[in-house]
């Protein structure tokens, strides 16, 4: 089923519809947290993600997972948004769905998404550096941050936004070096 169509095709309607139920109910924010903690879950729990995305698993044991899963934390309107997802075949997508969700919701709030490598765990003072860097670059009002460590960058860091690259990481200048010699 995956193959027939891409991902973001199947996705991005399901984020559309999520974005205008949220909108209605003057919710953008709170289902944004929803969607937000339904991608965490999912990263740290690969049982529950093979679960959901398993075919021979009947819908009402999915629907009963996420219902004992969601219930306490999630809305009522991002539950019955699952349970849509899952009568319909699409839980597999939930991750996509929730990026796409999260891409609208960075979109309509002027927020922008900089994806961070760096070398070693950053201070909180040099979080606030690249965000005021990346605000300064993009106009954005807010900058919001996805960090991963890379050790083999040996020190320094790598920021994505977009299309974008930003390289300032020891590799990329011991890179650029070794090219500029040879």
């Amino acid at each position: 089923m995956k193959s027939r169509f891409s991902t973001g095709e199947i996705a991005e309607p399901y984020a559309q519809a999520l974005m205008s139920i949220a909108q209605e109910y003057d919710l953008v924010d709170r289902i944004g947290e929803d969607v937000s903690a339904l991608r965490e879950t999912l990263q740290v729990s690969e049982d529950l993600q093979e679960f959901l995305e398993s075919p021979l698993i009947k819908a009402e044991a999915k629907k009963n997972a996420l219902r004992q899963i969601c219930s306490e934390t999630v809305h009522n309107y991002t539950l019955n948004f699952l349970m849509l997802l899952v009568d319909r075949g699409r839980i597999l997508f939930l991750d996509a769905i929730c990026q796409k969700y999260q891409a609208r919701l960075r979109e309509l709030k002027n927020i922008v998404l900089a994806q961070v490598t760096a070398a070693q765990e950053l201070t909180s003072a040099q979080e606030d550096a690249v965000r005021e860097k990346v605000k300064a670059l993009t106009g954005a009002e807010f900058v919001e941050l996805e960090i991963s460590i890379d050790s083999d960058l040996i020190g320094g860091l790598i920021v994505r936004i977009g299309s974008q690259v930003l390289d300032a990481s020891l590799r990329g200048q011991l890179r650029r070096l070794a090219l500029s010699l040879s």
